[in-house]
C-alpha cells in the first residue's frame, strides 16, 4: 500500500512518521489513525521484512497462537497453543495492516534523521519528509555481532549469522559449529541435528523455560502472573546486567540434555582462537546447563507461587522429557578444537544482536557511546522523538508482541497530546 499522505520539501508536515513496518511499527500506526493523526509508516522493504529475510525458513513464533494477536484483534482459530511459522506472522502482519487502511510506504530507506526549525527532517531513498514526531520502530535487535576476532578466520571456513541462516540444505557439506547457546543457537543446532548433520554448540550462561506447564503454555503463565511485568532496572539489579532472553523451544521444551541427547557435542563458552588456529573453549559446560536449569525451575517457582496465591485450579506438573534425559558430555572434556580436523566446514554465529541507528547520529543527545537510543519508557529525552519495539524497553515483555497493548497506545497518546 503506497500512503496518499506523503509530504515533501513544500513545507506541509505530517503528525507523525513512523519508521518500520513491524509488529511494532504497525501497532503504533493502528493507534496514530484511532487518535486521527495523520502519518506515514516508512518501510525499507516489505511489511515485515526483517521477519522475512533475518529468520531461518523453518522458524516459529515463540508466543502461542492465542498471544500472537495485534490491536483490536483476538485469536480465533483451532489451535490456541501452537505457534505461527514465520510466513504465517508475515501474513498476518499484511492482513492487519491491509484491514486497517495503515498508511505504508513500502521500498522507502530512511538514511538521514534531522531536526530543524521545530521539525522533523527524514531524507529517504524516495525523497524528503516532515513530521513533527517521528517513532523509531526499526528494532534493537537485527545488526549481527561476531567477535572480533571472527574477521581473521580463513576464508575457507564459512560464516554466517543467525539472521543469515536458512535451512541446512543451504550450507557447505560438512560438520557445524554453532556459537552461542541462547534461542538461536539452541533451535538451529537442533535443526542442524535433525537434518544429520555433526553440530558442536558452543555453550553459554543462559536460562531457559519449560514450553508448557501445569495445563498451560508458558507464556501464558508468566503474562497472566506479572512476571513480564517487571520493570527493566529491576531485571538489571537482580541480575547485574539485562540478560538474553532465556531458551524456549516454539513447540517443546529444549534443554541442553536434551540436545545432546539428539547427538549435538556440547562444549563450554568459546573464548578465542589459539596460535595454531584452533578454537578454544572454558571449562564451563556442566555451569551453564545448571544456570540453564536452575532458571527454569525459578520460573516454574513462581508460576506455583501464582497458582497458590491466587487459588487457580491447576493440574500438578508432570515430569518434561527435556528435563529429565540425562546430559551427554565429551569425554575428555574439548578444551580446544581443530575445525579442520573436525570436519567443520561453517560457523554459524549466534552471538547476538544491536540495532542499526547511525541514520540518526546527527541528532544530538538521541544515542550513547554504544550507538543506542537514549529514552525513558519509548520516550527521548528530544521532544516528538520516540523508539517502540525496543527490547526490554521498560520491562521484560518489551522486545516481543505481548508488549503492544501497552506500548503502542500509550506512544500514541503522547504524540496527540503534543499535536
Amino acid at each position: 500500500m503506497s500512503s496518499p499522505q506523503r509530504k515533501t520539501d513544500s513545507g506541509e508536515v505530517l503528525d507523525a512518521v513512523v519508521i518500520g513496518a513491524g509488529w511494532a511499527g504497525l501497532g503504533v500506526s493502528y493507534w496514530l489513525a484511532r487518535h486521527g493523526l495523520r502519518h506515514s509508516v516508512l518501510e525499507r522493504g516489505r511489511i515485515g521484512e526483517t521477519w522475512r529475510m533475518q529468520r531461518w525458513d523453518s522458524f516459529r513464533m515463540n508466543t502461542p497462537n492465542v498471544q500472537t494477536v495485534m490491536p483490536g484483534d483476538c485469536y480465533e482459530g483451532p489451535d490456541p497453543d501452537s505457534a505461527m511459522t514465520r510466513d504465517q506472522f508475515v501474513t498476518l502482519l499484511e492482513d492487519f495492516a491491509g484491514r486497517n487502511a495503515l498508511p505504508i510506504e513500502p521500498d522507502t530507506a530512511v538514511s538521514e534523521l534531522t531536526h530543524e526549525n521545530g521539525a522533523y527532517r527524514l531524507t529517504t531513498s524516495r525523497g524528503t519528509l516532515w513530521a513533527r514526531n517521528v517513532i523509531v520502530a526499526s528494532g534493537s535487535l537485527n545488526c549481527p555481532v561476531r567477535p572480533i576476532w571472527a574477521a581473521a578466520l580463513s576464508p575457507g571456513l564459512r560464516q554466517i549469522d543467525a539472521s543469515g541462516y536458512h535451512s541446512a540444505a543451504d550450507l557447505p557439506d560438512g560438520a557445524v559449529l554453532v556459537v552461542g547457546g541462547g534461542q538461536s543457537g539452541a533451535q538451529i543446532a537442533e535443526e542442524l541435528a535433525d537434518a544429520g548433520r555433526t553440530v558442536f554448540l558452543a555453550t553459554s550462561r543462559v536460562g531457559r523455560l519449560p514450553r508448557r506447564y501445569r495445563g498451560r503454555d508458558i507464556m501464558v503463565w508468566l503474562l497472566e502472573s506479572g512476571f513480564l511485568d517487571v520493570r527493566r532496572e529491576d531485571v538489571i539489579r537482580l541480575a547485574g546486567r539485562i540478560p538474553p532472553r532465556g531458551v524456549l523451544g516454539s513447540m517443546y521444551t529444549i534443554s541442553l540434555q536434551a540436545l545432546s541427547a539428539r547427538g549435538i557435542v556440547l562444549l563450554g563458552r568459546l573464548t578465542g582462537i589459539e596460535d595454531d588456529g584452533s578454537f578454544s573453549f572454558a571449562d564451563d559446560l556442566e555451569a551453564n546447563a545448571r544456570f540453564a536449569d536452575e532458571a527454569s525451575e525459578n520460573v516454574k517457582r513462581y508460576v506455583d507461587d501464582y497458582i497458590n496465591r491466587t487459588g487457580i485450579d491447576a493440574p500438578v506438573a508432570e515430569p518434561d522429557p527435556a528435563e529429565t534425559v540425562a546430559m551427554r558430555q565429551p569425554n575428555p572434556t574439548i578444551g580446544s578444537l581443530d575445525l579442520s580436523r573436525s570436519g567443520v566446514t561453517c560457523v554459524v554465529w549466534c552471538t547476538g544482536f544491536k540495532g542499526d541507528f547511525s541514520w540518526m547520529r546527527l541528532l544530538p543527545g538521541a544515542l550513547d557511546s554504544r550507538g543506542q537510543p537514549v529514552h525513558v519508557d519509548g520516550v527521548a529525552a528530544l521532544p516528538g522523538l520516540y523508539f517502540a519495539g525496543l527490547d526490554f524497553a521498560s520491562t521484560r515483555k518489551s522486545g516481543i508482541i505481548l508488549a503492544i497493548p501497552e506500548e503502542a497506545p500509550r506512544l500514541a497518546e503522547h504524540i496527540a497530546g503534543r499535536s
